[in-house]
């Protein structure tokens, strides 16, 4: 113990020698050959830190300290403001610093009285003190440095080492920035062409402890707009009339600087991968198999329920012979991957046209529910017998021809119902595919729709398990009429969604259209079972869902009432940042009535006496997001926070500080976040 205090000693004592002594950073005063009478030139402050070792720029960021200058200089003669090089970000224990781990230059105007004469040789001297850091200790340092300038009509060319000094300097931008400060965070739209590239772009902020220096910061593109948002400090500043601030362009050092002003930030934009301070996105590998993972936790989601009945008769015909079960797995998983690839590229080329839409966006539309609709009542009507057709994936006794194509329209039937929820895993993979280059999302895409089709592919190769599921006879007639309900619920799940997003003429509308349609399946059958052509009723029924599309009035404008024992107030980012401002804390709650994971999470943790005697307690803010219909808003606020859809929930602390929750919640999760 003894030997430890006298070590610690030891080092508290060596540490002003060697600040005196031999700096980590060793520094020289670099002046040009001449200086003109009444010019402003530069010189230079040259910084070498040792190895390991670094220095920081004007705005340290959580830690550390910029460079002090204390000048001594001829009479008349004036300093400017030190121009510092591009830094670098550097996170140490979860604190981010602004710093230089390399050799840089500070330059200075220098200004001399124009009355200096020529031939005069002037002396210059600074104090300087400054921060040298490693990761694990920090010691204080400063120099005296001096030299003189000689001065003369005529300035002398500057060495080469000044101009790479001056190209490491951020070039400064003409046209000012604009900014909206909140409680949230800082919002900028800074004019920078579209055509100048970004890799890992980085805002520094000159004025100090208006940001969280560590958190992530977004970036997008519209048109010659870079629009930037940075989280808030945990604490609530006072609000900036502007803001000074370098954006690095890339890793070599390149960067411009700009002025910001309070002004208009447009909306919308193309979202930028691969930025912030760290990489935002897991390696591509990790990616792919967390969509994988999604898919194949998706067949046991409750948003998918609907569609296993269709699945679990063409499992268990599957078994008729190992081909035709080799047949149906290859075609079943191509139809959903084809399902999934094109529900992501239609995804993906909306956002390109400027389309604020997210993952599941085709549920927001109400003549493709309307459409589903009579789908499930078609369904339905066949498994009951009261018509008989070739569902997908339903015909016996059918060529290997009846077989590929059934199954492949099963596959993309149950992709389209089965992927408008977002489970775990499938969350930060469909959050990934909005940000990631389109070849690279589209992957996504497709190992989404593998995971989805992989339990039906095991048990089509391998016969172990095949050899489990019942072998086909009358049972499977038996089935089909009992699998006529859990479609039935789906139809009257749909009706209820289509008054959602219609209204209630709507659905009138609807319904109307469905009856239609049940009673020409049904002259249908008739015309079947007496041996007769059932092709006219046939015609009839596609003729009426042509016409229901086609003649359906205007969806109603104004969402359903919603009835909550919370009673929360609907999403805005004005009323998000209006209760950050009063240092409230705040439940984000971001759902659809078309997806099932959030309804289970409101009856189980949400709509809870428990909870909400909790958030009385604490005061909390209820904001719920309604995203059943297209809303831009909400679709910025889950981009944002890297989801692709609902369910999302976000939690703001009193500081705050935003934290996503996972997409399960428990009443004790939100208790807890509530104390």
């Amino acid at each position: 113990m003894l030997c430890q205090l006298l070590a610690a000693l030891a080092v508290m004592l060596a540490a002003p020698a060697a600040a005196q002594g031999a700096n980590h950073i060793a520094s020289q005063l670099v002046v040009p050959p001449t200086v003109v009478p009444g010019a402003t030139t530069m010189i230079a402050i040259r910084m070498t830190p040792a190895k390991s070792w670094h220095g920081y720029w004007i705005n340290p960021g959580d830690a550390g300290l910029g460079m002090q200058l204390d000048w001594t200089l001829p009479p008349g003669a004036q300093a400017g403001a030190p121009r510092y090089p591009v830094p670098q970000t550097l996170v140490v224990q979860g604190l981010m610093n602004h710093v230089y781990e390399s050799e840089y230059s500070v330059l200075v105007p220098l200004t001399l009285s124009a009355g200096a004469a020529p031939g005069d040789r002037l002396p210059l001297r600074v104090h300087a003190e400054w921060l040298a850091c490693t990761d694990q200790i920090c010691v204080p340092e400063q120099a005296d440095l001096a030299t003189e300038v000689v001065v003369a009509k005529a300035a002398a060319p500057l060495p080469d080492t000044f101009a790479r000094w001056e190209q490491r300097l951020p070039a400064p931008l003409d046209t000012p920035a604009h900014m909206a400060l909140s409680p949230r965070g800082l919002r900028l739209a800074i004019p920078l062409p579209a055509s100048v590239d970004l890799i890992r772009p980085h805002v520094f902020l000159v004025e100090d402890k208006i940001v969280d220096y560590a958190a992530p910061q977004t970036f997008a593109r519209k048109g010659d707009w870079l629009l930037v948002t940075i989280p808030r400090a945990k604490f609530d500043p006072r609000s900036a009339p502007g803001v000074s601030a370098v954006l690095k362009l890339d890793e070599a050092g390149n960067g411009v600087s700009f002025t910001a002003r309070p002004g208009t930030i447009p909306t919308g934009g193309e979202p930028l991968a691969g930025i912030g301070n760290a990489p935002q996105l897991p390696g591509l590998p990790v990616l792919l198999l967390a969509a994988l993972a999604g898919g194949l936790l998706l067949n046991v989601m409750p948003c998918v329920f609907p569609v296993l009945s269709l699945k679990a008769l063409s499992l268990a015909r599957a078994g008729e012979s190992e081909a035709h079960a080799r047949i149906e797995g290859l075609a079943y998983a191509a139809g959903v991957i084809v399902a999934c690839l094109a529900l992501g590229g239609g995804l993906l080329a909306l956002r390109a046209g400027g389309v604020q839409v997210g993952w599941a966006f085709q549920l927001q539309e109400p003549r493709v529910v309307v459409l589903l609709l009579l789908l499930a009542c078609a369904i339905t009507a066949n498994l009951l017998g009261l018509f008989e057709f070739a569902v997908p994936g339903l015909a016996a006794g059918s060529s290997p021809r009846s077989y590929t194509q059934g199954a492949f329209a099963t596959g993309l039937l149950a992709a389209f119902v089965a992927t408008p929820c977002t489970g775990p895993f499938m969350a930060s993979a469909m959050g990934a595919a909005l940000l990631l280059p389109v070849p690279q999302a589209l992957a996504l895409f497709a190992a989404l729709g593998l995971g989805i089709a992989l339990p039906f592919l095991a048990l089509a190769f391998i016969p172990a398990l095949r050899t489990r599921l019942p072998r086909p006879g009358a049972w499977m007639n038996r089935l089909r009429q009992v699998l006529a309900v859990p479609l039935g619920l789906t139809a009257l799940a749909l009706a209820w969604l289509t008054w959602k997003v219609g209204g209630a003429p709507f659905l009138a509308a609807a319904l109307l259209f469905a009856l239609l349609l049940v009673l020409a399946l049904i002259a249908a059958g008739k015309a079947q079972r007496r041996g007769g052509s059932a092709r006219p009723a046939a015609l009839l029924a596609l003729f009426d869902a042509v016409a229901c599309i086609a003649l359906l009035p205007q969806p109603s404008a104004s969402a359903a009432p919603v009835s909550s024992i919370l009673d929360p107030r609907p999403f805005s980012e004005a009323r998000l940042d209006a209760a950050l401002a009063e240092h409230k804390p705040v439940f984000v709650w971001m759902t659809a009535d078309w997806c099932l994971s959030c309804k289970v999470n409101e009856e189980v943790a949400i709509e809870r006496a428990e909870t909400k005697a909790a958030f009385e307690r604490a005061g909390v803010v209820v904001l719920r997001g309604d995203w059943t219909r297209r809303d831009p808003a909400i679709t910025r606020y889950l981009t944002a926070h890297g989801a692709a859809g609902v369910p999302l929930y976000v939690w703001y602390g009193r500081d705050g500080r935003a934290q996503v929750l996972p997409q399960v919640l428990t009443p004790a999760l939100l208790a807890g976040k509530a104390r």
